[in-house]
């Protein structure tokens, strides 16, 4: 009896106390007073780090959070762009292929997202239009175009697609239209041949009139291949703008492939006044074909916009620019620049740099490209080893792995299942040996199995 009245009175005694505790809880939620002295109560050390603790975690989350929205943000934009450039593109090749209804579909589309392409949008819709025999459709979105762009550099284009839009009979053209550019281009390099002064002349005028994107590439083309100063020269003054943008960087594309030493200069400067991303590109594209490795160094070096500074460097890559490559990799400090350096070594076929940074590069990040693109390359076996012996970063030894698998290495994936003391190490290669099928591999998966 008195054991069961002892359990009673602990009993309540605990409720007491919840109660008690609850009561303290309640109020100091609700009375400032109580809050304030709670508040000044001296915290013991464990618990004063683990708060300081808890508020750097939260503030890391909030900024990597932040960072989050604006990535994702960065990624919708450039998805849009990149839409915007496929339709564009797709609307073109409609054209040349004649489909002016798919055309027509294509640059609508384009024009409704109002981007930068807006107005050439209109101009080839309407012009699309004016194919298919819709004369009165073609009429108003030339209307819309100079309306809504009245500085466009389409504008001139427009004005000469209205003249004949309302000269004519608004019928379909003929299929048959293409073989008649044929004849002009041979007609055109005649005269080239033998007055040249007399074919660029035509040649202009047949450029400033409303033939198709792919007739004009065709007069563009006849006038880049003649050699005299004269066609230079008008190629020249297209390529600085006095046309519509694409026969602009049509004319920068042709002035990269036949040029010469002389394009360069013009180049720097189409480069250094133009505000057209899409002009600049063609430029970089027409150092490339150049194999000018001096102008692309110094566009990687000097340019601000982190988009062509990355293509100048990807354009170095592909000529070969190994020299220009490694220098710049020594002079730079953005680890995304650096990444980007990594990945033109590789398209220029420069193991030998690659294999330098996998071993001395102090960024594990870095290391980790370095491998990676090693890996792509078939690197030899003995650079990787050198590489996973040193290495002490687990993410740089798992893309040595990775490289050894890519590169069907089997031999150095059972090297390190044999000697690795990391479990996770050794399970990861054994992993990716049982994915690849080979001899060597399965012998050494029977030798597992047997012990």
């Amino acid at each position: 009896m008195t054991g069961l009245l002892e359990n009673q009175n602990l009993t309540l005694t605990a409720v007491r106390l919840a109660i008690a505790a609850a009561f303290v809880t309640f109020a100091a939620a609700n009375s400032p007073a109580i809050s304030t002295v709670s508040s000044a109560t001296p915290q013991g050390p464990d618990e004063t780090q683990l708060l300081q603790d808890q508020d750097t975690q939260a503030n890391a989350d909030a900024e990597q959070a932040r960072l989050d929205r604006e990535q994702e943000k960065k990624d919708r934009e450039q998805e849009k762009v990149d839409r915007m450039q496929e339709l564009y593109d797709d609307g073109r090749d409609a054209l040349d292929e004649e489909h002016y209804q798919q055309a027509e579909q294509k640059f609508t589309a384009l024009a409704q997202m109002n981007g930068p392409q807006t107005d050439a949008a209109l101009y080839w819709k309407a012009f699309a239009q004016d194919k298919q025999g819709k004369r009165d459709a073609a009429l108003s979105t030339i209307e819309e175009l100079k309306k809504s762009f009245p500085q466009s550099r389409w504008k001139k284009d427009a004005e000469a697609l209205e003249i004949e839009v309302r000269q004519g009979t608004g019928r379909p053209v003929s299929p048959d239209a293409t073989n008649d550019a044929d004849l002009k281009a041979l007609a055109l390099q005649g005269i080239m041949n033998n007055d040249p002064q007399r074919g660029i002349a035509k040649i202009e005028q047949l450029l400033n009139g409303t033939d198709s994107p792919k007739q004009k590439a065709k007069y563009m083309f006849v006038l880049a291949q003649n050699g005299s100063s004269e066609a230079q020269q008008a190629l020249a003054r297209i390529a600085r703008g006095q046309s519509n943008p694409d026969l602009q960087r049509k004319a920068v594309e042709y002035l990269g492939m036949f040029g010469g030493k002389g394009a360069a200069a013009t180049l720097a400067e189409i480069y250094a006044s133009s505000t057209d991303p899409s002009v600049k590109r063609a430029v970089i594209h027409a150092y490339m074909v150049s194999g000018n490795h001096e102008q692309l160094l110094a566009l990687a070096k000097g340019e601000k916009n982190e988009d062509l500074k990355r293509e100048a460097i990807r354009n170095l890559g592909l000529t070969g620019g190994q020299t220009e490559l490694q220098q710049l990799y020594q002079s730079e400090n953005s680890i995304e620049a650096k990444k980007e350096i990594l990945q033109a070594l590789f398209l220029s076929g420069d193991s030998q740099k690659l294999a330098q940074v996998a071993l001395e590069e102090k960024s594990p990040e870095l290391r980790r490209a370095a491998v990676r693109n090693l890996g792509l390359m078939g690197a030899k076996a003995t650079e990787l080893q050198t590489v996973y012996a040193r290495e002490t970063d687990r993410g740089v030894k798992e893309e040595v792995l990775n490289a050894y698998f890519i590169g069907g290495n089997a031999s150095g994936l059972i090297a390190i299942a044999r000697t690795e003391k990391d479990p996770e190490l050794k399970k990861k290669a054994v992993e990716k040996l049982s994915l690849m099928g080979s001899k060597e591999a399965n012998d050494y998966l029977m030798e597992l199995l047997q012990k």
